[in-house]
């Protein structure tokens, strides 16, 4: 893959990829997520093998799950099919299916244009299907994709963050207007928008990150984004331990995330979350850490502010 200096040197300082199968989905799961007119609604999110994005984000981990090259033809209906026939022998169908490809679905070289057809047909059964993408690749293609599924399309976009410096820093090739030309889209042509915004993102300083997070969750929401996910930003990739040592990245915390959650609240017409992947990475209070990820789930599943969990060892 060709890119600029920048991409190289993000590249350069990855670990080995492990092997993947271009034919095996790396897994699936199904859970209860809360819709924004208060239904709940059951989840279906099939974790797709295939090309890398070529986007090259500074804060990425999911490289770690792509293959060199294109993805084959014909193997993102395999890997889905062969997930639906596995999860329609054990449980009722879900109402949504989520299909995350650690890249673009809309990027020919992601999701070849052989298997859209097919994709669409096993799709076809769901109530709500939500693939992700770049803001710069949504367009004629997801239109294309609404218009062959019965459901309701939700295109999945990574904001990541408002503040200036840092989404100048992060490398997505991604400026306001572009997001704003994709949610437009998007909402004239009666598909939904999800969004990701990023928990401590590189040169946000520390003292911010919470207060940044929050502002993009809204700038999203005002956008009409129906969803948002708030992700703490995880180490591990070794350009962000680079940046940690130059002093431009701290791994955000848990209390961090909870407050940002807490922040994002008073919305009633976007559902926030907090991202509970990995949690267990976040800095926290041996004590009151678990009790501490129970809110976050409750008030996931809810929308309902809790009190703040009390710790006579944290908060001595």
């Amino acid at each position: 893959m060709s890119g600029s200096d920048t991409d190289r040197r993000i590249r350069g300082l990855r670990t080995p990829k492990p092997a993947v199968n271009p034919w095996k989905a790396h897994g699936s799961i199904v859970e209860e997520e809360r819709r924004p007119d208060g239904r709940i609604e059951f989840a279906l999110t099939v974790f797709l093998a295939g090309a890398e994005c070529p986007f090259t984000c500074s804060f990425c981990d999911l490289w770690r799950w792509t293959i060199d090259g294109p993805t084959p033809p014909g193997a993102v209906t395999q890997q889905v099919s062969d997930v639906l026939r596995e999860v329609q022998a054990g449980s009722p169908r879900p109402d949504r299916l989520k299909l995350y490809n650690a890249s673009n679905f809309f990027d020919r070289r992601a999701v070849p244009a052989v298997d859209v057809p097919a994709i669409a047909e096993l799709a076809a059964p769901f109530a709500g299907v939500t693939v992700e993408s770049h803001a710069n690749t949504v367009g004629t293609l997801a239109l294309d994709f609404a218009q062959r599924i019965p459901g309701r399309l939700e295109v999945a976009v990574g904001l990541e963050t408002i503040h200036p410096t840092a989404a100048a820093q992060l490398n997505k090739r991604l400026d306001l207007a572009q997001f704003d030309r994709a949610a437009h889209f998007l909402s004239d042509n009666q598909m939904d928008l999800r969004v990701f915004v990023l928990l401590g993102a590189p040169y946000v300083p520390a003292e911010e990150a919470v207060e940044w997070a929050v502002r993009t969750v809204e700038y999203a929401a005002q956008r009409g984004a129906s969803f948002a996910s708030i992700i703490p930003v995880r180490g591990g990739n070794g350009e962000m331990e680079r940046l940690q040592s130059l002093g431009h990245f701290a791994p955000p915390t848990l209390r961090q995330l909870e407050a940002a959650l807490d922040g994002c609240l008073h919305l009633t017409h976007t559902v926030v979350t907090a991202d509970l992947w990995d949690l267990h990475r976040l800095p926290t209070c041996a004590s009151c850490g678990e009790a501490r990820i129970g809110r976050l789930r409750r008030q996931n599943a809810s929308g309902i502010a809790e009190p703040r969990v009390d710790c006579s060892v944290c908060e001595a």
